[in-house]
């Protein structure tokens, strides 16, 4: 990350000041950029004795209604008291005279966020399958959240949802097309936004769905059983169709027999619960429903929304990167990555990625 673009995301003399008025004092104060994530930006903070997490929307225009962080905020300080594991929450701000935009304080959890690699505690079969089944019944957990009791129930409008994710999808490309449609056209991912758009489900449950649940979106603990910490990433968390979030899991989740993931996207995408001993999306799914008590259907629908949304949030990755407004080393590749991302949600469509 360069320094210049450091200095965008964070001015350091006004974030030592607004957290000395926010916590007191401290002899200790150091920041680091995390660069893992791809979406808001994270800025991990030592102050004093506090390990501490800034989160920040990336600098520039951004599409409406993404990147934000303190719509994140309300929702982990919501389900503080429920099952569901979250990162305790220090301050909100949305004084732009701070940092240059709203931003959030929370606690650093510690543990480990499985990327590319699993530590060597969870190299065993008991593991694995725990490693998979933590994850969905941890979805299972945020699905049975009751947002009224937590002070949610205005988060969203949960009648239409599922059609308004079509839609809100296509805006999204629409607006990074703007300025990337003159690099290249992707002509799929307009056919697979149309076939969505035929196909919604007409009748759905309804639920706090989290938007982005993911294996590399929680935090294991460190010790041997693997036992989700905290769930990130509450940015386009909402009232809705809980099998959207299902379907974007799924999406992530690869069985042996599974082609690739795109080259383009590699680093978006684990593969190693492809190995023996991890569960398949089809015993996740019965666990899953077991736990909820809802029948998961559609699956062609919800899998291929998840990719076409994944190919528009890398459109929009595109768009920024052609605007100068990030230096993250996988938005230039989505110039091949979304056609690729295309192609694959085509393939669920047509039967030739099944469940």
């Amino acid at each position: 990350m360069s320094e210049e673009y450091f200095d965008r995301l964070v001015d350091t003399d006004r974030l030592e000041a607004y957290l000395t008025d926010t916590l007191g004092p401290a002899n200790r104060y150091e920041l680091e950029h995390h660069q893992e994530g791809h979406s808001n930006e994270t800025i991990f903070v030592t102050w004093g004795e506090h390990e501490l997490v800034v989160r920040r929307p990336p600098p520039g225009e951004t599409a409406e209604t993404a990147h934000d962080v303190l719509r994140e905020y309300r929702v982990i300080d919501a389900l503080s008291a429920t099952p569901v594991p979250v990162a305790s929450t220090v301050s909100a701000c949305s004084d732009h005279d701070i940092i240059g935009s709203d931003f959030y304080v929370m606690e650093r959890l510690s543990g480990d966020v499985l990327r590319t690699t699993v530590p060597d505690r969870f190299q065993n079969d008991a593991a694995r399958e725990a490693l998979g089944t933590e994850l969905v019944d941890t979805l299972a957990a945020i699905h049975s959240v009751d947002p009224a009791a937590v002070g949610l129930s205005e988060l969203g409008r949960p009648d239409g949802f599922t059609g308004r994710q079509v839609h809100r999808w296509r805006k999204q490309i629409e607006w990074a097309r703007a300025v990337t449609a003159d690099e290249r056209a992707v002509e799929t991912l307009t056919d697979v936004g149309e076939w969505l758009a035929a196909n919604v489900p007409e009748t759905t449950p309804s639920t706090l769905v989290h938007g982005d649940y993911k294996l590399d979106n929680v935090m294991y603990g460190p010790g041997d059983d693997p036992t989700i910490v905290g769930v990130f990433d509450w940015e386009m968390s909402t009232l809705g169709d809980p099998f959207t979030d299902l379907g974007w899991m799924l999406s992530y989740w690869w069985d042996p027999d599974d082609p690739a993931p795109p080259t383009a996207t590699e680093s978006l995408s684990n593969t190693f619960m492809d190995h023996p001993g991890y569960p398949t999306r089809q015993a996740l799914i019965e666990r899953y429903e077991s736990a909820t008590g809802f029948t998961y259907g559609n699956d062609r629908f919800y899998r291929a929304l998840a990719v076409y949304k994944l190919a528009a949030l890398g459109e929009m990755f595109f768009r920024r990167y052609l605007e100068g407004n990030s230096d993250d080393p996988m938005y230039p590749r989505m110039r091949d990555g979304v056609p690729q991302l295309a192609a694959r949600a085509q393939r669920i469509i047509d039967g030739d990625e099944p469940l």
